[in-house]
């Protein structure tokens, strides 16, 4: 159960591909079925998926969190699919072309007796427990709850402390938590008291062959002639330093070039359209159509350096290891990250490409202005080393391991 667009989560496509190959999948979140699952609830779009109503906001600001659990308009929606098995409702269910609201066999959708259910973040870490019964939960986290959206006021008002409630009454009752960075693992363990396993935004291994760097097969070229194709793919949102690094290739040499695939955020596209404007005029700066995850990597091949400056700003930020640095691997890329500690551990461990010894525009320009196609080429060899131990397969397999023990009952 995710409340997120299922077919655009790559996070959340890994894990039921993950779980259809133990069992039969059902499905709950917006959008159409995703690849893996057998059955989907599909919530209706716009529904949102905290207390936001003026009852709910009520209960947020009064701190009554436990009756403000299940309170969201998406979640109270769930619910009321959880019919008796004599009668099914119809909204909102994809059948395949079987009968509104009926799976093939005529049972209904909400209401199983489940081996596992799945909750995705923290958010639906209530609806998880009420609609799993006696079944095992897995929680999964994509980041420090607490502070998702913090740089928000009303948020950091009123949604954190229910965030806090949420995983301080739910997660020590999971028997498998789950989240994406050794640090965050670390505060959870800190706060909550519960020992979460290390799931990375890893995609799965990609046989890509290791792409030339500048100047393969023929003579050394001097640095300065060097070109260096560099990338960053992932969404256009406030906050994740973009302006900067159009700022560092407007200052860099010629011999630089930047490419973007980039999403818009949740503001309509408003970021994206100012990220154009700062880009204005470079012929060294181009936007690209955005390219569906699993693609993504074979797109990116054609370059020599995934570009992913963050600032600390918060401390999901500080601690992210997102799912384009693990893109950039499979794709047999070098890297360019500033020091956020996650990534600069793997990039090490790894020896994957340059850090910039800060977030600032100066710095960023100096850790790439001198980088030869020797380097180039020693990070696109390390990547191509690193590929399958950063995979999907690797990484998952101590969870898969966890997963057949949860399930070994049924």
């Amino acid at each position: 159960m995710s409340l997120t667009p299922l077919r655009r989560d790559a996070r959340v496509l890994r894990q039921i591909a993950l779980l259809a190959s133990l069992g039969e999948v059902t499905t709950i979140g917006f959008g159409e079925t995703p690849e893996g699952a057998a059955h989907h609830l599909r919530v209706p779009d716009g529904l949102a998926t905290l207390p936001q109503t003026p009852a709910g906001v009520a209960r947020l600001a009064l701190r009554a969190h436990r009756s403000a659990e299940c309170s969201s308009p998406a979640a109270r929606w769930v619910l009321r699919q959880r019919v008796p098995r004599d009668g099914l409702r119809a909204e909102g269910l994809e059948a395949d072309g079987r009968g509104a609201g009926a799976r093939p066999d005529g049972e209904p959708w909400v209401g199983e007796h489940w081996d596992l259910v799945v909750a995705n973040d923290a958010r639906v870490l209530d609806l998880a427990f009420r609609l799993a019964g006696d079944a095992p939960v897995w929680a999964d986290l994509h980041e420090w709850a607490p502070e998702e959206r913090t740089h928000i006021r009303s948020w950091r008002l009123l949604v954190a402390p229910f965030m806090v409630h949420l995983c301080a009454r739910y997660l020590p009752r999971a028997p498998l938590v789950t989240t994406v960075s050794e640090g965050i693992v670390e505060l959870y363990r800190e706060r909550f008291g519960v020992d979460a396993r290390l799931m990375t935004n890893a995609g799965p291994f990609r046989g890509i062959a290791v792409g030339p760097a500048p100047g393969n097969g023929g003579p050394a070229p001097r640095v300065e002639d060097s070109p260096v194709r560099c990338v960053h793919s992932g969404a256009a949102i406030h906050g994740r330093g973009l302006e900067r690094m159009i700022a560092a290739f407007l200052r860099l040499p010629e011999r630089f070039t930047l490419d973007l695939f980039l999403v818009p955020g949740g503001d309509g596209g408003a970021h994206l359209r100012e990220l154009r404007s700062l880009a204005a005029g470079s012929p060294r700066i181009a936007f690209r159509d955005p390219v569906a995850p699993a693609e993504l990597p074979d797109a990116l091949a054609a370059y020599d350096l995934g570009v992913f400056w963050i600032p600390p700003t918060h401390t999901n930020a500080r601690l992210t290891l997102p799912n384009k640095f693990f893109d950039y691997v499979q794709a047999r890329l070098g890297l360019a990250i500033g020091p956020s500690e996650e990534m600069v551990r793997v990039l090490e461990r790894y020896g994957l490409g340059v850090v910039s010894d800060s977030f600032e525009v100066e710095d960023l320009v100096a850790s790439l202005r001198d980088v030869t196609a020797a380097q180039l080429d020693g990070w696109k060899r390390a990547a191509d080393r690193a590929a399958e131990p950063l995979g999907f397969e690797a990484q998952a397999a101590p969870i898969r391991a966890a997963l057949g023990q949860l399930l070994r009952p049924a």
